[in-house]
């Protein structure tokens, strides 16, 4: 039996699997979310870098439904998903996220963790959901570890069993929300390898990260929020070597100089 994989390249080559046109988002009287418009093609990768508080969590949060947006509007992979009456179960069954908490049951076994979902939300029978599992554990280095339960796993090895509960569900857009950020800067190295395998698979992923040496390696596009605005966005390369706006020299020097790149 085959493994999940994003979908084919035939399938989405070519079209924006995320398009946001002005997302604002507001908790009470503070606004987080100023006006964020972005688009994520297929099969790209996107990462945002920002200081903490910049929005960035809170978006991929509105990607996936989790928080109600205030105004404006998110498409993914066609589909207008803040449109009233939209089956918000359905989005979340092509939309993985994976946060910086693991979030796992700690009374089930790593297996059980990740057969859950497609069992209980896909309808996939039990022995069919156990195979995928054991075959995406072994691809990430975690077949010895499906009967254990997360306390006595590492921290990486967590968050790798974070990754794979979210593929099992066999999503066509991956959220990924400082997964390194609760970890030891020894095991930071195993989760990011873990994506940079996901990136060359053609998995569409929006990454909020801190991790500067990271989204300058995997990204195609890298977006610098602040104060829940986009500021500016560019190619690694030109972003991090030439960017145009003061706010992301000042926000790129501090990096530096704190020695996180």
């Amino acid at each position: 039996m085959s493994m999940p994989q994003p979908a084919a390249a035939h399938e989405l080559a070519g079209t924006e699997a995320i398009k946001i046109e002005e997302l604002h988002k507001s908790f009470g009287a503070s606004p987080v979310l100023r006006g964020i418009s972005m688009a994520v093609a297929a099969h790209q990768v996107v990462c945002l870098i920002g200081a903490s508080g910049s929005g960035k969590s809170t978006l991929l949060r509105c990607i996936n439904l989790l928080e109600p947006i205030s105004a404006g509007r998110i498409v993914l992979l066609g589909q207008d998903v803040t449109a009233p009456g939209t089956d918000q179960n359905a989005v979340r069954r092509n939309v993985g996220i994976v946060f910086q908490s693991y979030n796992l049951f700690p009374h089930m076994t790593v297996l059980r963790n990740v057969t859950l979902a497609p069992e209980k939300a896909l309808g996939v029978p039990k022995a069919q959901a156990q195979e995928a599992a054991r075959e995406l554990l072994t691809r990430f280095g975690l077949a010895d570890k499906q009967a254990e339960y997360p306390d006595r796993l590492s921290g990486g090895q967590q968050q790798r069993v974070a990754i794979v509960r979210a593929m099992a569900m066999q999503p066509q857009i991956l959220l990924l929300d400082e997964v390194t950020s609760a970890l030891d800067p020894e095991l930071v190295a195993e989760v990011l390898d873990v994506i940079r395998e996901l990136a060359a698979g053609g998995m569409t992923m929006l990454i909020a990260t801190h991790e500067m040496g990271f989204a300058k390696d995997i990204a195609g596009r890298v977006c610098f929020l602040e104060d829940g605005l986009i500021i500016e966005e560019a190619p690694p390369a030109e972003l991090f070597s030439d960017p145009k706006d003061d706010r992301t020299r000042r926000f790129l020097r501090r990096i530096v100089e704190a020695g996180r790149m």
